[in-house]
């Protein structure tokens, strides 16, 4: 198992190269390295849908991220790129997903429905009726019926949209709940922090819950500050390619 430090190496190595050359092939040489860490947040944020459709956008940030990446700023890669690759995919599920989750096959017939109605409109000189669409898109005038319905999934109603009333839909439907993403975020954090030493899990305890300066875990744990302050970089990193990894 090759170790943070040569696994840092490579990756400097790598973007070395693309610096110093440009050219695709350097880039493709990126790109592969960190594709499983792509394809890892795609899985994060599909949940039952088209996993495939996530990996190529996540893929596309991942190349965004490539090209802003400064490596002179002295941020890890994996840092940087997370928060692109994420923001790539949270971009796509705004404009392009559909809002409630609709079978395959109703989007497809929808799109092809879309595709007919724009065909036949000018055609005919008025809007086609669902039996001349269904011939059209060879069809049934049921499917046809059934993927019209199916189309206003395809946009939510805002819950800041107004009622009757004086509330938004938001007040009435309920309210944010921050903790969720806290949960996912410490479950993924117990994870990680399974391939840490009892040690290196007690210092980071001592020093990012407890708050300790690294002299006060020295005291607690018979190190000296120089030591703790190695242990945390060490423990820190090991988190760091743990994540880009799995």
């Amino acid at each position: 198992m090759r170790t943070a430090t040569v696994r840092q190496a490579e990756e400097q190595a790598l973007f070395a190269r693309l610096a110093r050359e440009n050219t695709p092939a350097a880039r493709a040489a990126v790109v592969e390295r960190f594709m499983p860490l792509a394809r890892q947040i795609a899985r994060r944020y599909s949940r039952g849908l088209d996993l495939e459709d996530f990996e190529q956008i996540a893929a596309v940030g991942l190349v965004k991220a490539i090209d802003r990446f400064d490596p002179e700023r002295g941020l890890a890669f994996t840092s940087f790129a997370v928060p692109t690759i994420a923001g790539e995919i949270k971009r796509y599920l705004r404009d392009h997903a559909w809002s409630v989750r609709v079978p395959r096959d109703l989007q497809e017939t929808y799109i092809r429905l879309d595709r007919a109605t724009a065909d036949l409109t000018p055609e005919l000189g008025r809007a086609p009726t669902a039996a001349e669409l269904a011939e059209r898109v060879g069809s049934t005038v049921e499917l046809v019926l059934e993927a019209r319905q199916a189309v206003t999934a395809r946009r939510a109603v805002s819950l800041d949209q107004p009622t009757p009333g004086e509330e938004t839909i938001g007040t009435l439907v309920g309210t944010e709940e921050a903790g969720f993403e806290a949960a996912e975020r410490s479950a993924l954090l117990d994870a990680l922090l399974r391939d840490l030493t009892d040690r290196e899990r007690r210092i980071l305890h001592l020093r990012f819950a407890e708050d300790l300066t690294q002299t006060e875990i020295g005291e607690r744990v018979g190190l000296s500050q120089v030591q703790v302050s190695r242990l945390i970089r060490q423990a820190i990193t090991r988190l760091q390619k743990s994540a880009a990894e799995n």
